[in-house]
């Protein structure tokens, strides 16, 4: 291989016969010519010479040729002993010696010196011996050149290197080796593009890299992102005859995921989809690509990611996710408000151990933990909530500060989902508000703003931590409610496609109960009831009630009042805030178990594929149908749509309208005749099956004007002729189905299904249990104490919405435990809430959480008025006086 490396200067010294014959390689003036130390014409004559004279001591000659070897045997021993030392002092002395008693050091004596200085990393003492050893008229061996190059390539000296690759090319060395010994120790010692220029440099001359070379190159590059030189050495290495197989195609995405334009990261992805079986997509081309979209500061992409997972999940048999899947897709969910889908994957990302500290990435990309937990938070999905704080207890993950962010009313996720979530909590204790703005930096700007962010609005309200826009919170008693509404409202839309038969052999009385029951339930309660009263008719008692629950003076004449109440709905209006309603007692709902019973009846078969499977091709479902039952559209629009959460009336009201109320229309006779026609029609007709009820959505036909109805019938003509035609019976229908193998019952699979989520499905069949008092009490003490476990640190406002709902149940039991965990952040509470609490006890005859808390109050130093512990001394001797009399 002719002028593969251009030679440098090399400062060598060597003289050399004029009369020596250049090789074909040309080579400047300073550079050594290494072959010039071999044997010289005149050598050669001499030797001739002593060949033909007649040797007289043939046999002294062999005795002392003989001694030599052995001594010479000695010195190597001890020769290289040193030089694996690194005793480069040692090895010179050895050669020394060596000259002294009359040796010739040879190639492989230097040869140790150099590689004495090379395990030392001298690279000025490694070019003195070679130095050395060409004066001596010498050619060093390979593996000196070898040893020389390891050295430069260590220290990044490139041209040096390649000065010494130069040299072994004019004494015809094979230079292959030494070439890929030069470009692994300048990836190793990070000197990467001095790598790439030698290793372009040598794949153009010729030279062949080992696949391990190749795969090393490109993994490198694409670490440091230089995509550039990862696609031509990936070239090269196709031209060599070796193929780009999934992992270099995943070495490309891992830097095209991060440039910001998942298109090109889409591109890469869709060649290895359609390619050969080398080069098919695993579980981290998928994570790679989903990262691109997730992380790309665009438009909304979570469709896209949609898409990618349907792909994955179709491809199921050849490949799973791992770890990192789940938390790309729990960012993915998070970031574009699909909490849904967000803790469906976060159930499966907490079986593999440390899953959450995937997830928290170290706090990257925004945090994906911190902005999971405070999505639920934010929805109110506190059962959630809790689980994802015990799975990072289990992997030892810290609550990151990011999710304990303060909102305006002072509160953390510990409590900014209880009930009133715009109020702040009653301390017991006026707040010196001059004194918080100034301690939160509001002199000097350092305060946070919480203004509304102009323009774009992000696509997670929670991204940029609440600074510039302050999310609207869901509260868990609200969350509870819809949750509620929507099993309901699966239950009786499963009831209307199975008819009786869904409750059993039940007689139509209890079937039209059992409707009414569910109807009401997904109805909720009246809203009429939240509508404020106009002012204009409003009485001034009433005027004097709505202002003085707003803490606003209420003396004056009706007109001043009403023009306060005015300006307050108009404040209230313009800051969001809800209007006040007068306080409305929620009618006790009637417990009919008899009703409870049929319902639980319904069977919702959730994430039962077999049976879907059934159900599909109609199989078992002949005959199985009793009288369908009769829906009309305003039933369907009003109880079967999807109920958006319950909006605040007050945007809409005004004092004219807000008296109006809405008039339910009656249904008239005529129209009660029709529905009876209808049932009577519809009973005879088998049930509608899935793929019944996905060809009739499909199909679109309008019945308002004339030009509509020709062009269906045009449609359907054209359909008659057309060859892919079925029976009209159903069961034929599907049967044909399967015959032709249109559509085959094994390719029917949900997501649990494909990636073995068997949890899933036993959640869906547990009912959402009705929000209690209660039961929302027990979960805020659980996540008070599971954020203390995990480092984080509750406000002061935290604990008092605690203590209110707790009084609001009231749990006298857990007054004590809220209060001692209260103290033990050094947090105090003023007096008056203290006294409302232990007079609560004592009011409910919990003489013994009373005393309680007394006791602890004196232990951390609280003192407690005189009235008060007046009453608890006068109920405990009362109590006391009580045993005796007993006794």
């Amino acid at each position: 291989m002719a002028n593969l490396l251009a030679p440098s200067p090399l400062n060598l010294k060597l003289a050399y016969p004029s009369s020596f014959p250049y090789s074909a390689f040309s080579i400047s003036r300073n550079v050594v010519v290494l072959a010039s130390a071999v044997s010289s014409p005149e050598r050669k004559s001499s030797r001739k010479r002593r060949q033909q004279q007649p040797s007289k001591d043939e046999t002294m000659i062999t005795g002392v040729s003989s001694a030599e070897k052995g001594l010479r045997l000695v010195f190597m021993d001890e020769l290289m002993e040193r030089a694996r030392n690194s005793d480069t002092t040692g090895v010179s002395q050895v050669i020394y010696d060596m000259i002294a008693a009359g040796i010739r050091p040879g190639p492989r004596s230097f040869h140790g010196l150099v590689v004495s200085h090379v395990l030392a990393g001298d690279d000025q003492g490694a070019m003195h011996a070679l130095r050395w050893e060409l004066s001596e008229g010498l050619c060093p061996l390979h593996e000196t050149f070898v040893a020389l190059i390891r050295l430069f390539g260590s220290r990044g000296h490139a041209t040096r290197g390649l000065e010494i690759l130069a040299a072994m090319e004019k004494l015809h060395f094979d230079i292959r080796k030494a070439w890929l010994v030069l470009v692994e120790e300048l990836v190793s010692s990070n000197h990467l593009e001095d790598a790439n220029k030698v290793f372009l440099k040598g794949a153009k001359g010729g030279l062949r890299a080992t696949g391990e070379l190749y795969d090393r190159l490109i993994e490198e590059d694409c670490k440091v992102g230089d995509h550039s030189n990862a696609l031509t050495i990936a070239y090269e290495m196709e031209a060599a005859g070796r193929m780009a197989t999934t992992f270099h195609f995943n070495c490309l995405l891992s830097c095209q995921a991060t440039c910001g334009i998942p298109e090109i990261a889409f591109a890469t992805f869709e060649n290895m989809e359609y390619g050969e079986d080398y080069m098919k997509p695993d579980a981290e081309t998928y994570n790679w690509v989903i990262q691109a979209y997730t992380r790309a500061e665009s438009y909304d992409r979570v469709q896209d990611v949609a898409e990618l997972l349907g792909m994955m999940v179709e491809d199921h048999k050849r490949l799973q996710p791992n770890v990192k899947t789940y938390a790309l897709l729990i960012e993915c969910f998070t970031k574009y408000c699909v909490v849904r889908e967000a803790i469906r994957h976060f159930r499966a990302l907490k079986n593999y151990e440390g899953g959450t500290k995937v997830l928290h990435n170290d706090g990257k990309y925004g945090d994906p933990l911190s902005l999971y937990l405070r999505a639920l938070c934010r929805e109110g999905r506190i059962v959630e909530l809790l689980e994802a704080l015990e799975v990072m207890a289990i992997d030892n993950q810290p609550i990151p500060p990011r999710a304990m962010i303060v909102n305006r009313k002072y509160r953390t996720l510990v409590s900014s989902w209880i009930e009133p979530l715009q109020e702040e909590a009653e301390l017991g204790y006026e707040v010196d508000y001059i004194a918080r703005y100034i301690a939160e930096g509001g002199l000097t700007g350092e305060r946070k703003r919480w203004v509304p962010r102009r323009g774009k609005t992000p696509l997670d309200p929670d991204a940029l931590g609440f600074v510039y826009n302050y999310p609207i919170e869901t509260s868990f008693k609200k969350r509870c409610l819809e949750e509620w509404k929507i099993h309901h409202r699966k239950l009786l839309k499963t009831l209307r496609n199975e008819g009786p038969s869904a409750l059993g052999d039940v007689p139509e009385s209890d079937y039209v109960r059992v409707e009414e029951r569910l109807k009401k339930i997904i109805k909720g309660p009246n809203r009429n009831a939240l509508k404020p009263k106009a002012a204009s008719k409003m009485l001034v008692s009433e005027l004097k009630e709505e202002l003085e629950a707003q803490g606003l003076p209420i003396d004056g004449t009706r007109n001043v009042l009403y023009q306060r109440v005015q300006k307050a709905r108009r404040i209230n209006r313009s800051r969001g805030r809800p209007l006040w309603v007068p306080p409305v007692e929620e009618e006790e709902e009637e417990v009919d178990e008899e009703l409870d019973e049929l319902i639980s009846r319904i069977k919702l078969e959730e994430g039962n594929t077999e049976f879907w499977r059934r159900r599909f091709l109609g199989e078992g479902l002949k005959n199985q149908h009793g009288k369908p039952i009769d829906v009309t559209e305003s039933e369907d629009t009003d109880v079967l749509e999807d109920t958006a959460d319950i909006e605040d009336v007050s945007e809409k009201v005004d004092d004219e309208e807000a008296d109006e109320e809405e008039d339910d229309t009656d249904q008239t006779e005529g129209q009660v005749g029709d529905r009876v026609k209808d049932k009577e029609v519809e009973a005879a007709k088998p049930p509608p099956m899935i793929g019944v009820q996905l060809l009739k959505d499909s199909e679109v036909t309008s019945k308002t004007s004339r030009k509509s109805k020709k062009r269906a019938s045009r449609i359907s003509v054209e359909d008659d002729d057309d060859e892919d035609w079925f029976p009209e019976d159903i069961y034929e229908a599907f049967e044909e189905l399967r015959n032709r193998k249109v559509f085959d019952v094994s390719d029917m699979y949900t997501i649990a299904d494909a990636w073995g989520w068997t949890w899933e499905r036993e959640l869906k069949k547990m009912p959402p249990q009705r929000w209690s008092q209660e039961w929302e009490v027990e979960l805020a003490i659980k996540v008070m104490l599971k954020v203390i476990e995990l480092g984080g640190t509750p406000t002061i406002g935290d604990c008092a919405m605690i203590l209110r709902a707790a009084i609001r149940a009231p749990m006298p039991s857990m007054f004590l435990k809220i209060l001692q965990t209260t103290h033990s952040l050094d947090y105090v509470f003023g007096s008056p809430l203290y006294d409302e609490v232990i007079t609560l006890c004592l009011d409910l005859g919990e003489l013994d959480a009373a005393v309680a808390i007394v006791a602890d109050l004196e232990t951390s130093g609280i003192s407690v008025s005189d009235q008060t512990l007046d009453r608890v001394i006068s109920a405990r001797e009362m109590a006391d006086n009580t045993i005796d009399n007993a006794s």
